[in-house]
């Protein structure tokens, strides 16, 4: 079991979690490695044992993979390591290294490792969808809403009972894989499209819920970095986008630090084109955010957003976060007491359902220029992000074995349905009406 500690106003959360590893790729001063050397390693600091020392930690670039009991394991730059020293912790390399980053043997260029050939690479999943699509025709439709930086087709697919029509229905967004080494997340996306598509028809709850919604799947956001990842047959740990930075040798842009709110307000994103928590030039300058983005604005309807609520799924931690992400405050400018009641109520019980921890997402620590902070902040959706198995880990925790595939994608069966259940009228899980 994950470990808890207090957080303010006697909240207790799971400190055995991962805010995103940071694997900061640059060029040497001597310009002899390539753009996608990296620089980093994980490291062990003491002394952090609360959120005003995690959030100092943070806000040096070093990215915190796991934190137990005041000491976090994070990666880091030599440079960030002796920002993070001067701060006066204790700072040290760790010495087992992640086991399944380059596991042996490796597979096929563009595909994963022999062991687990059960995660579907970009055209493995392209395929997939196909095959779905063609044995549901009147439940499915496809959309390409734009391409990525390397011009891969991003793709939302719809389900719904007449999914070629424009309905007046309560819509749902379900995203995934804004990382690229989250892999699990695409796997819940075919899980989800799988499960809504299949159950149709037997299930009179699915039935229903389907008939009565629309609801829009986006697979993978960022196709280039994921295939990058696993482009040798072993895995990289690559996480940002593929977009060349200008000025710059590193390469790459953090999609959940590009979104159109708060970007760079807080302290909760990097500016060094190095970092992997890299917001990138301006506000939705990847063209991969730009494309969701514009995809959700597309969704206003006689200036109404037809979204009502999201998902973004990501790896890992086994949590469920709400905004806002780039404040700890529960209320504030974009967030009356109702709508942090609805938040915090509605996620807890997505987190009965799953075994997750439910938290505000500065609760781990202060990002800004997130999806879920600007699809509330700027849409008025009801956002979630839930961080997937496992629950603690190093680089490793990254890339679990496919064999636990169809057991942590049904695992989130329940909160998908519950959150479709609740599209018509968030407000309906605190009494409220709509």
């Amino acid at each position: 079991m994950p470990h808890r500690l207090s957080q303010r106003a006697g909240r207790t959360a799971v400190i055995g979690f991962v805010l995103i590893a940071l694997l900061a790729l640059a060029g040497t001063a001597s310009g002899t490695t390539t753009p996608d050397a990296p620089t980093t390693a994980e490291y062990v600091v003491s002394g952090a044992d609360t959120l005003a020392a995690r959030n100092a930690v943070a806000a040096q670039g070093a990215v915190i993979n796991a934190a137990e009991h005041g000491v976090l394991d994070v990666t880091a730059t030599p440079r960030e390591v002796d920002r993070l020293r001067a701060l006066g912790y204790r700072v040290e390399r760790r010495v087992t290294a992640a086991a399944r980053v380059a596991p042996e043997p490796a597979g096929r260029p563009g595909d994963f490792p022999p062991q687990d050939s059960g995660y579907h690479n970009y055209p493995e999943m392209t395929a997939a969808i196909d095959r779905i699509m063609a044995e549901h025709p009147s439940l499915v439709s496809q959309r390409v809403i734009g391409q990525s930086y390397e011009g891969r087709d991003i793709v939302a697919l719809k389900v719904s009972d007449h999914p070629g029509a424009d309905e007046d229905e309560p819509e749902v967004l379900f995203t995934h894989q804004q990382h690229a080494r989250e892999h699990l997340t695409v796997e819940m996306a075919l899980y989800t499209l799988r499960m809504l598509t299949g159950s149709y028809g037997d299930d009179q709850r699915v039935t229903n819920l389907v008939d009565d919604r629309e609801i829009w799947i986006v697979p993978t956001l960022n196709p280039d970095g994921s295939q990058y990842d696993i482009a040798t047959g072993s895995y990289r740990a690559w996480r940002k986008n593929r977009q060349p930075n200008a000025g710059s040798r590193a390469v790459g842009t953090d999609l959940n630090r590009n979104w159109a709110y708060r970007w760079g307000c807080c302290h909760g994103s990097s500016g060094a084109p190095g970092s992997d928590a890299y917001r990138g030039s301006a506000p939705e300058s990847a063209p991969e955010v730009a494309r969701v983005a514009d995809f959700v604005r597309s969704r206003v309807v006689d200036g109404q957003q037809q979204i009502t609520m999201a998902i973004d799924f990501h790896t890992y931690s086994e949590l469920v976060l709400w905004p806002f992400g780039h404040t700890s405050k529960d209320t504030g400018p974009g967030m009356t007491a109702e709508n942090a009641a609805v938040f915090q109520t509605l996620g807890k019980q997505l987190a009965r359902t799953n075994g997750y921890t439910p938290m505000q997402a500065s609760d781990l620590y202060v990002t800004d220029g997130t999806i879920d902070d600007w699809l509330w902040g700027d849409q008025g959706v009801y956002a979630f992000t839930f961080e997937m198995f496992p629950g603690a880990g190093g680089l490793s925790g990254f890339y679990p074995g496919d064999e636990v595939i169809d057991r942590e994608t049904s695992r989130n069966r329940e909160a998908v349905l519950r959150v479709l259940s609740y599209a018509d009228c968030p407000q309906r899980v605190i009494g409220e009406g709509c």
